[in-house]
């Protein structure tokens, strides 16, 4: 009988191949409580018991809204030096939820993101182009990485001169969660990237131009943003996950289809499979293993156990997408799978605004790079692959790979 009480979820072990775990898990002890930091926290592995979590209202998003035990000396350290980041919608709960949310997804509609296309399918070429000649790269930092960054460094309007320090600084943040020692490390970085955000929105206050920066200031000055640490925490937040989750799906997928070349073989001779490819990446490889914490704002009784007002819940993604009560062959990958109702773009109102570019992008990156390469393999050991220190965040540090990459 597994005991829930010695997991620790940061743990670079557990993180590499948490999946036995969770199948364990999901038959023996689906809601339980497991180590956290900086304190304990309730566990929740079933697909149902994971929809009804981010659904249920009486879960809160803002850590306000909920009761909670006194914080002790490295939760108040953590809430201090990150407090901006509690204050955008992903970290609200109605009504300042939907205030937020309407602000920036104009931007993101279906409609917005489609006009992008052509500026997407370039980008994929010229970082292609780039590596035409040579044999190995690395699809992380030449591929993964440089494609959604730019995109939603254009969207937002940040100059091509500050991009490259703006990432540097905010790069860290993918470990928050992993201990104190990470957060602490990475606090320099996160000032820095505020002070700049700052500087920039003086600007766009002074020389509005074409992007989103300048229309969230003309929302905030319309009195829509209360404060202008709401819109520091909404851009920390759009440059974040406006890249993150997307390096993630590519990398990770792509390490998926050289694990299994019979499906890089299906998906080269069959590239109409890509949008299905898509989504099986989203659901086998997880780019992001938990939503964001929720707070009981009473008892709550989840899959049969209940939870005490004011304890942690989080809600695991990726023993969702692998749970064999919604997946038949959860653990296999299959590029058709049809129908494919994984979790990782979450349910309810805080469904991920960036979903529609996010696949977009991923299927484009794939199109290109099946139509463009030939021969791709592993560079190194699989065993040498190493994932990214994180809690929230499942993705490769690094994808070496090698291959022909086709001139155009």
């Amino acid at each position: 009988m597994l005991d829930p009480s010695r997991i620790v979820l940061s743990d670079p072990q557990f993180k590499a191949d948490p999946y036995t775990v969770y199948a364990q898990l999901r038959a023996e002890a689906p809601v339980c409580r497991v180590s956290g930091m900086p304190r304990p926290m309730w566990l929740v592995t079933r697909y149902d018991d994971v929809l009804s979590v981010l659904k249920d209202e009486r879960l809160a998003s803002s850590r306000t809204n909920a009761p909670a035990p006194d914080a002790g000396f490295v939760e108040r350290l953590i809430l201090g030096a990150y407090r901006l980041m509690l204050q955008n919608m992903v970290s609200s709960d109605e009504p300042d939820h939907a205030r937020l949310r309407r602000l920036a997804q104009k931007a993101f509609s279906p409609r917005s993101i489609e006009r992008l296309r052509g500026r997407i399918q370039s980008l994929t070429h010229e970082l292609l182009d780039r590596l035409a000649g040579g044999s190995q790269w690395d699809m992380v930092a030449d591929y993964a990485l440089p494609l959604p960054a730019t995109i939603i460094a254009e969207i937002l309007g940040v100059p091509v001169s500050d991009r490259e320090r703006l990432h540097r600084w905010l790069a860290p943040l993918s470990g928050f969660g992993t201990g104190i020692t990470p957060v602490l490390k990475m606090t320099p970085g996160f000032r820095a990237a505020i002070r700049y955000i700052r500087s920039l929105i003086k600007l766009r206050r002074q020389e509005p131009q074409d992007d989103l920066i300048s229309a969230l200031v003309a929302e905030k000055e319309a009195g829509d943003l209360h404060t202008e640490d709401e819109l520091v925490s909404m851009i920390l937040l759009l440059l974040a996950a406006g890249q993150d989750t997307t390096t993630n799906l590519i990398s990770s997928g792509t390490l998926a289809l050289l694990e299994n070349p019979l499906e890089m073989e299906k998906l080269r001779a069959q590239p109409h499979l890509i949008p299905l490819a898509v989504e099986e990446f989203a659901r086998y490889c997880s780019p992001v293993d938990f939503a964001n914490v929720r707070w009981t704002r009473c008892d709550v009784t989840v899959g049969g156990v209940e939870i005490p007002k004011g304890e942690t819940v989080l809600a695991a993604l990726i023993s969702a997408n692998r749970d064999e009560a919604q997946f038949d062959h959860p653990e296999a990958l299959d590029i058709a799978r049809e129908p494919n109702r994984h979790v990782t773009f979450g349910p309810g109102i805080h469904h991920c605004l960036g979903a529609f570019l996010a696949r977009m992008e991923a299927q484009i990156a794939f199109t290109t790079l099946m139509e463009r390469t030939s021969e791709l393999r592993l560079a190194v050991s699989r065993h040498e692959v190493r994932l990214r220190p994180s809690l929230l965040l499942r993705g490769l540090e690094s994808l070496p790979v090698q291959g022909q990459v086709v001139s155009r």
